[in-house]
């Protein structure tokens, strides 16, 4: 019922925000029409700069200064109905986003007899020690085992195998989850991401809520269970993405962690300035070879990009394919390119500087990536989405209407989606 309601809501706040809209148009058509053409035109030419980030970038920009004088102008106009129309355009927008978002309906998996949970007093800015997750893990009979300075996490790992762990969770940051899956995965074991790192990207992606720490910790206790892939560059797992070139370069430097902004700014004439550009080849399809990129990313799975929803995020953790992003440079201004392929290699002459799911890290050439499919056995809590945000978002405004009208109608086509059958496979 609440989502009916929601989607009645964004129907008629969307319509709300239309008629506002037109009312300038209607009392002095002479200004209001071509305003309202060009802030339309000018937000089309924004989405696409960016988007694109090639040709069109500096486009985008003046684009953007553009609407920011058509906006003032239609302010100064129609104070009463702009303002009407942007606040019914926000509501509207909240309103969708919870009619669309989506549940997905795991299939029920056995409750483990001695799951272990890992995790860190630092990660998050201290939210294991906030949310008292220690005390809530043994009320759940999860033992809780502490991630301290020195002590080598996959050691940890595996002496709790030995001592007859039959399930692992791990609360922590990106890098940690990648470890600890890494060896669920090899083991065959389920496996439970507590979201208590910084951006808990993993978890999101996953169907996690990122805001019920505590609550995670029942995917042990009532949660279902879906099979998801991991990727892998020589032979090292990452749960999100890899990082070369700017951002790559950026994470080497001691303060990213302290002023990521300004080390980034900092990094810039490092990587692409004169001689500065990272020295990495590879190729896009079919089979066209290329040289030098300000930056490539290298998803388990790929990211939704260029839409209003759901942008960077992972709409499948289970396409069994990596999703390949690449921002051209000075040397070979290719814009930016996507695609999804199940392998990928770059090589360069030396050491390549590399974020792995946001740690820093140098790897040696050819750098090769693939994806594991089916690797992993997660398991999720019964009240947790189950789904990625983007899992059930539609692509067009049309297609977006669409579907609002048919979860106002009562057809909800998205309430409770189950996964595809797929078997975890051991794969070392």
């Amino acid at each position: 019922m609440r989502r009916r309601l929601s989607a009645f809501a964004a129907l008629g706040l969307g319509l709300v925000a239309l008629g506002l809209m037109t009312v300038p148009v209607i009392v002095d058509f002479a200004r209001g029409a071509p305003a309202l053409s060009l802030l339309a035109l000018a937000l089309a030419i924004v989405r696409r700069g960016l988007v694109r980030l090639g040709a069109l970038r500096i486009v985008g920009l003046d684009a953007g200064a553009l609407l920011s004088v058509v906006v003032a102008l239609l302010i100064a106009h129609e104070p009463a109905f702009v303002f009407g129309s942007i606040t019914a355009l926000v509501l509207g927008f909240a309103a969708a986003r919870y009619a669309l978002r989506v549940h997905m309906a795991l299939p029920p998996a056995p409750r483990p007899a001695h799951p272990v949970l890992f995790w860190s007093a630092r990660a998050g800015g201290g939210k294991a020690a906030r949310f008292h997750l220690c005390d809530e893990a043994r009320a759940r009979a999860i033992e809780p085992i502490e991630l301290t300075p020195g002590k080598d996490i996959e050691q940890l790992v595996r002496d709790a195998l030995d001592a007859g762990a039959d399930a692992l969770a791990i609360a922590g940051g990106d890098g940690s989850q990648a470890t600890v899956a890494r060896i669920a995965a090899e083991r065959g074991l389920p496996f439970a991401c507590i979201p208590a790192g910084t951006r808990n990207h993993f978890a999101r992606d996953l169907g996690v809520d990122r805001n019920d720490v505590v609550g995670a910790l029942d995917a042990f206790i009532d949660g279902g269970e879906r099979v998801v892939d991991l990727g892998e560059v020589n032979g090292r797992v990452f749960v999100n993405n890899v990082s070369l070139g700017l951002y790559g370069e950026a994470l080497q430097h001691a303060g990213y962690r302290e002023a990521k902004i300004r080390t980034l700014l900092e990094t810039v004439p490092d990587v692409l300035g004169p001689g500065g550009q990272p020295d990495l080849r590879w190729c896009s399809p079919p089979a066209n070879e290329h040289e030098g990129a300000a930056a490539i990313v290298v998803s388990n799975n790929r990211y939704r990009l260029g839409h209003l929803v759901g942008d960077g995020t992972r709409p499948r953790l289970d396409e069994g394919v990596l999703g390949v992003i690449v921002l051209g440079g000075p040397r070979d201004d290719v814009g930016v390119q996507t695609w999804t392929t199940p392998s990928f290699e770059v090589d360069a002459h030396g050491a390549v500087p590399a974020g792995i799911d946001g740690e820093a890290v140098i790897l040696d050439p050819p750098l090769r990536f693939r994806i594991r499919p089916a690797a992993l056995r997660c398991r999720i809590a019964r009240h947790h989405p189950g789904a990625s945000p983007s899992a059930f978002e539609p692509d067009t405004a049309w297609t977006a209407v669409r579907m609002l009208a048919g979860i106002a109608a009562g057809h909800d086509p998205g309430a409770r989606v189950r996964p595809p059958h797929r078997r975890a496979h051991r794969e070392i």
